[in-house]
């Protein structure tokens, strides 16, 4: 009779080259994913949709009282009746919420002077790095409105839009 003496599995070496392998692809995947830099880019889509849907809010608020609502100090929008519309509450009939920036620290900023023209501001996570950002990485504010564009939103100024007849720099 022969004695077979066989083992089943793997040897040390053999499962660690696999998990050296395994490990080597897993760092390369997080390098060309870059999950960092696509939760910002996720976070700073969501502002400049809030800011777009602000703007359509604000130009249907135009058409019916033939001006843009003013700003108060702590720049937030201010109707015609003198009522403040606090960020993240609703302002109907315009909106069924006022977006508010979802970063705690982070804030959006209105300035309107006249009713005439109005600027928004926010802080974007990626900064100068995003293609939409005002050039420099920092807006600048419009003249007379006292605004401080490197902590008013929370953190740098670097994104904006505005009324059509105005553009932000």
């Amino acid at each position: 009779m022969k004695n077979h003496n066989f083992s089943l599995g793997f040897t040390l070496l053999e499962l660690i080259v696999v998990v050296a392998i395994l490990a080597t692809m897993a760092a390369a995947l997080l390098a060309v994913l870059d999950p960092f830099s696509q939760i910002q880019k996720s976070k700073d889509a969501r502002v400049k949709s809030d800011l777009s849907q602000i703007q359509k809010g604000l130009e249907v608020y135009y058409q019916d009282n033939q001006s843009y609502p003013t700003s108060n100090l702590s720049y937030q929008i201010v109707d015609k009746s003198g009522t403040v519309r606090d960020w993240g509450l609703p302002w109907t009939p315009y909106m069924n919420i006022l977006p508010k920036d979802a970063t705690t620290a982070n804030k959006y900023i209105y300035y309107s002077s006249n009713g005439q023209t109005y600027y928004i501001y926010a802080s974007l996570n990626r900064g100068s790095k995003d293609s939409q950002a005002c050039t420099g990485g920092q807006c600048a504010a419009p003249s007379g409105s006292g605004i401080n564009m490197l902590n008013a939103c929370g953190g740098k100024c670097n994104f904006g839009v505005s009324s059509p007849d105005v553009s932000i720099q």
